[in-house]
């Protein structure tokens, strides 16, 4: 497991192809920031590193990553202050990975605008999985011929799991993303904040919850204090409705 004392080997792979997606990992910690870029290599991606906010921030403003992959805990800028400030001119995803895995850390790390989060120690493959899944949804062209939800502005394409205003996407953390399919899985119909955790794995507390909704709405209401399309049932919960 990577965040241990040791971690299962892989094997060498041929050079990642010009296309593939590159990754900026950000790591304090030389030995880990060392393995978790010679693991994603070997799996097929291109990767660059850097061992603070500072360096990240540098490698930034020269390079146009597909996914950034930080450690919470680093002296100086942390990854959750790190997160919060590059939400203010960038929309490139971010995995953060960290020690803490109480709730209440994991609540902090997605409201600064993280996209996922992973608690250390973990496994090489759910790594990959992790990064595989926010690639996918955030490189996902949408598919026309698919049955779509209609938001106003906003569609949504179950097919390919993707809102667009107009044109361009609109861009979803994997929470959001995990809530909003939940709710357009039964539009109209109200589920309470219980019974969408339980659609989502069982892993979201009712504050969580909360804090996505009012996330998805800044995104896709026309005003979220007065929200149209994502509605709160007072005493029972929250319902898409769609047009």
């Amino acid at each position: 497991m990577i965040g241990e004392s040791a971690a299962a080997g892989t094997a060498r792979r041929e050079a990642p192809p010009a296309e593939a997606p590159h990754i900026l990992v950000v790591d304090d910690d030389d030995r880990i920031r060392k393995l978790l870029g010679r693991y994603l290599r070997d799996n097929g991606y291109h990767v660059s590193t850097a061992g603070s906010a500072a360096e990240a921030r540098a490698q930034l403003d020269g390079i146009a990553f597909d996914l950034i992959v930080l450690d919470v805990m680093m002296p100086g800028e942390s990854g959750v202050e790190f997160t919060r400030g590059l939400r203010r001119t960038a929309t490139v995803p971010v995995l953060l990975l960290t020690a803490m895995g109480e709730p209440e850390d994991r609540i902090a790390g997605l409201e600064s605008g993280a996209d996922d989060y992973l608690t250390k120690p973990f496994e090489p493959r759910e790594l990959l999985l992790r990064v595989a899944t926010i690639l996918r949804r955030t490189a996902a062209a949408p598919d026309e011929t698919a049955t779509s939800l209609k938001l106003g502005e906003v569609c949504y394409f179950p097919a390919r799991d993707q809102l667009l205003r107009g044109d361009e996407p609109v861009r979803l953390t994997t929470a959001e993303a995990d809530l909003f399919r939940t709710l357009a899985a039964s539009p109209g119909e109200t589920m309470s904040r219980h019974a969408l955790s339980e659609r989502m794995g069982g892993g979201a507390s009712r504050r969580a919850i909360d804090v996505q909704i009012a996330r998805l709405r800044r995104k896709i209401e026309p005003d979220p204090r007065n929200p149209r399309y994502l509605q709160t049932v007072w005493g029972r919960g929250y319902v898409l409705r769609t047009d």
